[in-house]
């Protein structure tokens, strides 16, 4: 049996892969833990500039294993705690300082938009569709969607979502601001590929760049709910003094004023 997630770590990108395309990358037990342990080890390597999320398969992330719930899980209190398990890896995304982008090729649905709203920049195929579909199945939002959809493209849109069967279509995904882009032409595995190279890209960038700078203007955006708007400006003034006064931004400021030198 394969592992349900495979994570690796290369030239300060940290690669987060969902490995269970059989069930379109849904989650059970073993990938709930999996989950939140690489999300965890992620976050807390200090050589880890970017994170970048995708799926094995024909899809990114079905959300939660309905199968698998009804049929090897021991009840409420077992789908409640493997839920907190998912949440964690999430909280531990979306509250670091370390910029994520997500390479969503194929379907998104359930859970899986909390996953794909976990990263700071999506990048999905011209061919990709996004819903809720939990009340297909009986079930209610989780994995952080009531909240971070809801956040995302507004209050009245989130309930289009999730009290219909609708699925967008990337270029609707882009207009609602769940994704940054879409991507490829062709057949579903050139559009894949085009989404991972370009996911690619986008980290690439981050860490070619002051990845410091673009963690610390991630984390303010994420953390702003929790301030008032005198604390956030509080905060922005804390945050840029600190940058200014560190090795990465002394040296860029170092660089543009020779260019603007012109010496």
């Amino acid at each position: 049996m394969s592992d349900p997630l495979l994570y690796r770590v290369e030239d300060g990108l940290a690669r987060i892969t969902l490995n269970r395309p059989q069930r379109l990358n849904a989650f059970n037990a073993e990938l709930a833990h999996a989950w939140a342990e690489a999300t965890a080890a992620a976050v807390g390597d200090s050589t880890v500039g970017a994170i970048l999320i995708e799926g094995e398969g024909r899809a990114f992330c079905a959300g939660g294993d309905v199968i698998d719930m009804a049929t090897g899980m021991g009840g409420n209190d077992e789908i409640e705690r493997l839920a907190q398990v998912i949440h964690t890896g999430i909280s531990t995304l979306t509250s670091s300082s370390v910029p994520v982008v997500a390479a969503a090729h194929g379907t998104t649905a359930g859970g899986g938009l909390g996953i794909l709203l976990a990263s700071d920049y999506a990048v999905v195929g011209s061919d990709s569709r996004f819903g809720s579909l939990y009340a297909n199945v009986g079930l209610t939002p989780d994995l952080s969607v009531s909240a971070q959809l809801a956040a995302t493209v507004g209050e009245r849109r989130a309930l289009q979502l999730l009290l219909t069967d609708r699925m967008l279509t990337a270029a609707e995904a882009v207009e609602w601001g769940i994704a940054a882009e879409a991507v490829g032409e062709g057949d579903a595995a050139t559009i894949a590929a085009a989404v991972r190279t370009r996911s690619e890209e986008v980290a690439r960038f981050w860490l070619a760049g002051a990845f410091g700078a673009y963690g610390q203007a991630k984390r303010l955006i994420r953390s702003r709910a929790e301030r008032t708007f005198p604390e956030q400006l509080d905060e922005e003034a804390r945050t840029i003094a600190a940058a200014f006064g560190g090795p990465e931004a002394q040296g860029l400021i170092a660089a543009f004023a020779k260019r603007s030198s012109g010496r």
